[in-house]
């Protein structure tokens, strides 16, 4: 099958750089397309560099949901379509071929590879990627969403891939989210009968050491996410008890060793909460305090 790799840059230009060598070792070939928001660094050079498409857009056209699927449009001949993020990069030289891997079963309309902490992760940016992408892989129909919950269309786009005919079939990448429109496609993908597929053999490096306040402020935007797209909930059930899960998966993975780090464990997972149930009730919030709570705050038109 066909694959195309479509990278959103800006201002990555040592990111890039990283991410396209471990693109151009990989057994598995694909067309790689960047699309930059006019990064004002060498971004376009390295990536025209690595033999990659650039398409440059303005900054202020840049959408997280829209720019994706402006590139998929723009390039039909392709049966799947790869997204990574420029601060991603592959863990091995097999990586892609594994993510597509699960495509062979034809009723698989996505697929999400697993993500590794960078050396740099801190211990807490090192547990979230080991809680969210264990080893094993998975198929997810909504069958399994009694069980999975919110968890059923979990995927990321910063390494995750399509097949054309399933993301088109729910007409593709949504221009309205504030963030998580690869959530949002797998759970159109699911309800319209396809498979999302997890696959833990397929390996990269990525992971962010937020502060506080950006821990807030990427929560408020899922609170948004879910309040606006309510009907994700609906379908597949809340998290239920996860966030409890989590603290006491985090709290044990530092273990007493690492005692001193407790407080802030719970302090960051008591800010993610008050930042998403804020971020469910953005409706009754001035569009002033949102812009100033918001992770992406260029969602808030003035």
């Amino acid at each position: 099958m066909k694959a195309a790799l479509i990278i959103p840059t800006r201002n990555g230009e040592e990111l890039v750089r990283r991410l396209l060598k471990s693109i151009s070792i990989q057994t598995h070939s694909c067309d790689v397309f960047v699309v930059d928001s006019s990064s004002t660094d060498k971004t376009i050079q390295v990536a025209s560099a690595f033999g990659a498409s650039v398409s440059i857009i303005p900054v202020s056209e840049f959408n997280h949901g829209a720019t994706r699927q402006k590139m998929v449009d723009a390039n039909p001949d392709y049966d799947i379509c790869v997204f990574m993020t420029q601060d991603a990069y592959l863990a091995d030289s097999d990586a892609l071929e594994r993510l597509v891997a699960p495509f062979v079963d034809g009723e698989v309309g996505a697929v999400c590879g697993r993500q590794l902490p960078h050396k740099d992760a801190n211990k807490l940016a090192e547990h979230a990627r080991l809680f969210n992408y264990p080893p094993e892989s998975r198929v997810k129909s909504m069958a399994d969403a009694p069980e999975l919950g919110i968890k059923t269309p979990f995927i990321s786009n910063s390494f995750a891939a399509y097949r054309r005919e399933a993301l088109l079939g729910v007409g593709g990448f949504p221009s309205a989210v504030i963030l998580s429109e690869d959530m949002w496609v797998a759970a159109k993908m699911l309800l319209a009968g396809w498979k999302v597929a997890y696959a833990g053999d397929a390996r990269c490096y990525h992971s962010h050491n937020y502060t506080l306040l950006q821990e807030f402020r990427r929560y408020f935007d899922q609170g948004v996410f879910h309040a606006r797209e309510s009907w994700i909930r609906a379908s597949f059930g809340g998290a239920g008890g996860e966030g409890l899960r989590y603290v006491k998966s985090e709290l044990q993975f530092l273990g007493a060793r690492r005692f001193y780090l407790w407080p802030s464990s719970l302090l960051r997972n008591a800010l993610k909460l008050m930042g998403y149930k804020l971020g469910q009730q953005e409706s009754r919030l001035p569009l002033w305090l949102k812009r100033g709570l918001s992770m992406h705050r260029g969602f808030w038109q003035v």
